[in-house]
């Protein structure tokens, strides 16, 4: 490709990210453009265009093409209990230092997709209530996302098989009601808040918060849109509130400074006092 040609496609893709900023409110300019591309490449390949503009006339002549287009630029590969390890050590070192504490325990699930790490936390949380005579009434989930496909299935909280390759089946008999697909039982559906949100944009759902899990969605942002997410992570959270990130993520910059380390394996920090 010639260096004009070039130009032009750089200018091509501005225009569409600004396109797509402007008429679906989604913060493009704070993901990484390697992403963005490689996202939108498949959008147009499934409609058969070549190039950036004939991509913008796609979405102005197909509505339904913007869902399809959110739906692949957001990242909804999830399932429940996914990365069980992680959810362990949730078990060992969050609910317990939640649950000691007095008043509700409110928790967040940023990029919640479609459901799957919000329910987990409500399981997870319900469980460790029921073991240890703790009160299931005071946990409250927060879920959001930018995606309104993907909330519309974590409102649902209806999962299909696939989703519980990591769920022990005894849990899945407590929490969930039989078939397939199986949904999460009101117990745990009465513990969730499901709305759409920007983290990027806007504030969180509630303060002084007690457990914020972001796994999988900072690593496809750009380094100065991952230190304002965590910087707002850092004010929404109660003194001693935990963070989860994702296994390929870490603390940069100075966020190294606002929490401590309680499981370095499993990306589990605590705020700093």
């Amino acid at each position: 490709m010639t260096r004009e040609a070039l130009g032009l496609d750089a200018a091509a893709f501005e225009a569409l990210t600004a396109k797509i900023a402007a008429e679906r409110q989604f913060g493009c300019v704070h993901y990484k453009d390697t992403c963005l591309k490689r996202r939108i490449a498949v959008r147009m390949r499934a409609t058969g265009v070549h190039d950036y503009p004939a991509y913008a006339a796609v979405l102005d002549r197909e509505p339904a093409e913007w869902e399809r287009l959110l739906d692949a630029l957001t990242i909804n590969v999830t399932r429940l209990f996914r990365n069980r390890e992680s959810w362990d050590a949730v078990e060992r070192h969050v609910w317990p230092a939640l649950f000691a504490a007095p008043g509700p325990i409110a928790c967040w699930s940023a990029g919640c997709a479609s459901g799957d790490e919000p329910v987990t936390m409500a399981v997870s949380a319900l469980e460790w209530a029921a073991q240890h005579a703790g009160d299931p009434e005071r946990v409250l989930v927060h879920a959001t996302d930018i995606d309104d496909r993907a909330l519309g299935r974590a409102r649902a909280a209806t999962f299909a098989d696939a989703a519980f390759a990591e769920t022990l089946p005894a849990r899945r008999a407590r929490w969930f009601a039989p078939g397939d697909p199986a949904s999460a039982l009101p117990a745990v559906t009465t513990r969730l808040r499901v709305t759409r949100r920007d983290l990027l944009l806007e504030p969180p759902p509630a303060s002084a918060l007690g457990f914020i899990a972001c796994r999988n969605v900072m690593i496809y942002f750009e380094r100065a849109a991952q230190d304002a997410v965590l910087a707002r992570f850092h004010a929404a959270l109660a003194p001693g509130g935990f963070l989860l990130l994702g296994k390929v993520e870490s603390l940069l910059g100075p966020a190294r400074a606002w929490f401590d380390v309680v499981d370095s394996r499993e990306r589990l920090f605590r705020k700093a006092a």
